[in-house]
């Protein structure tokens, strides 16, 4: 792969990052801050939500710091090594944390009848791209497991 081409995906995980970071950091607290508000009876799910949210950022960019190590990896040429199948299975544990968290909140939500229907829209889309990322990672892994396999059974026969 050109280097042009992996510079520009590590650029494009990084901005992902910042992206994500910065809406930690200012929009949600002040998000939670005006529906708490708005609100009043529900003002006692303000930090719990909070707390969740920022739960679920915490595999988020495990994972993206996994994926920079992979194309750290794939820039060295090497793809196709031990250390890469663990980045892609770590990135799948990632993006099912990431879906389980999802889930049990909307459950308590639920719960707490403060499930609003644009709520679990959002939440739904989150878990069901964390559910493609995982089984898009999971597939990725295993190709590679067998890779390496074939490359042992090559390197033992010649």
């Amino acid at each position: 792969m050109e280097q042009g081409k992996i510079t520009l995906l590590k650029v494009a995980v990084c901005v992902i990052g910042v992206v994500i970071l910065s809406l930690c950091v200012f929009a949600l607290p002040s998000l939670a801050k005006d529906s708490a508000e708005m609100n009043p009876e529900l003002a006692y799910l303000q930090y719990p939500v909070l707390i969740g949210l920022y739960l679920t950022a915490i595999p988020f960019f495990y994972a993206l710091s996994q994926a920079l190590k992979l194309l750290s990896y794939i820039e060295k040429n090497n793809a196709f090594s031990e250390v890469a199948v663990n980045s892609l299975g770590i990135i799948k544990y990632c993006a099912s944390t990431i879906s389980f968290l999802y889930v049990l909140g909307m459950i308590i939500l639920g719960t707490q009848d403060a499930l609003h229907p644009g709520i679990a829209i959002l939440g739904l889309v989150i878990v069901l791209t964390s559910i493609v990322s995982m089984v898009f990672t999971a597939v990725l892994q295993q190709l590679l497991n067998n890779v390496l396999n074939l490359k042992s059974e090559n390197d033992l026969t010649i």
